[in-house]
């Protein structure tokens, strides 16, 4: 839905109504009513009226979520607020999800990190652990905003690239920020998709994901695995698939996961067995779940 709050104050100030728009500007009835019920409109009228306004277009109007966990996440991230649901996320995801895959950032530097755009790196923090930091905030945002959107080979390969950037592999021209893997690679020891299978097998997978009428909790789950069990990119899989699962449950109003770095052992079980043993990887991700649970709790957020 659109909220066009924004554009009903810029007419109140002119002394305008909705209706004086189809006289002053030509905009359809048809438009107006779209207006008053919260429909979207097309960019090319909103770019009308901004001109006519005198303002940008993102001041007429603003998406607004019938997920309450969703809106709040995008009202806090809109004025950047400091203590609310949106800081811990950011703070609590990247710390442990770049923990699971080796980072040596604290969360206490992670928080620094996030909170001021300093650190105190104390002895052999890797570059890349920062601007990898760095970007994982950056990927969240991205999810916040796209997180409605059906999943596609583009936003997630956007994920990839906005996670990747400006570290060491984008100076490596085989590497392929933000597009699938040149070269073979393995995870925990198992061989995983080819590089030549790579597009097919992502086509055929949110071809399937696609399908299915009602998403649930064990659908995003499975999907994280059938994921990392291609691992199309280079590097960055775990990450990438975990930014996935969040976007998909703030999409369906699912309750997100954070995978805590000090359960990696069992989530690195689940992946491994999942082919014998669903329950060790969705056990995990459930206790995740309760994880983000205690912090909706903190901020009296519905689910």
């Amino acid at each position: 839905m659109i909220s066009y709050s924004g554009l009903l104050q810029k007419l109140s100030d002119k002394g305008l109504t909705k209706t004086a728009l189809t006289t002053e500007l030509g905009v359809s009835s048809r438009t107006v009513a779209k207006i008053g019920r919260g429909e979207k409109i097309a960019d090319h009228v909103l770019e009308k009226i901004a001109a006519y306004l005198g303002c940008a277009v993102s001041d007429l109007c603003k998406s607004v979520s019938d997920n309450p966990l969703l809106q709040t996440l995008r009202d806090e991230k809109s004025i950047r607020m400091s203590g609310g649901l949106y800081h811990e996320l950011q703070v609590r995801m990247t710390y442990n999800s770049n923990h699971i895959e080796g980072s040596r950032l604290s969360e206490e530097q992670t928080r620094l990190i996030f909170e001021t755009n300093t650190i105190d790196v104390g002895e052999g923090i890797p570059v890349d652990d920062i601007i990898e930091t760095v970007n994982h905030f950056r990927a969240i945002d991205y999810v916040i905003d796209v997180a409605e959107e059906p999943l596609t080979e583009d936003i997630i390969k956007e994920l990839h690239r906005i996670l990747k950037q400006s570290t060491k592999g984008e100076l490596l021209s085989w590497f392929a920020v933000g597009d699938y893997k040149k070269r073979a690679n393995v995870v925990g020891g198992r061989e995983t998709a080819k590089p030549k299978d790579v597009p097919a097998k992502m086509k055929a997978l949110l071809s399937e994901y696609a399908s299915i009428n009602s998403v649930t909790i064990n659908d995003v789950i499975r999907f994280h695995y059938e994921f990392e069990r291609i691992h199309p990119f280079q590097d960055g899989n775990g990450r990438v698939g975990r930014l996935i699962a969040l976007k998909e449950c703030l999409r369906f109003s699912i309750v997100p996961f954070i995978i805590e770095d000090t359960k990696k052992t069992y989530y690195y079980r689940g992946l491994s067995e999942w082919e014998h043993e669903k329950g060790y990887l969705t056990e995990t991700c459930l206790d995740g779940q309760d994880t983000f649970r205690k912090l909706i709790a903190m901020f009296d957020i519905e689910e």
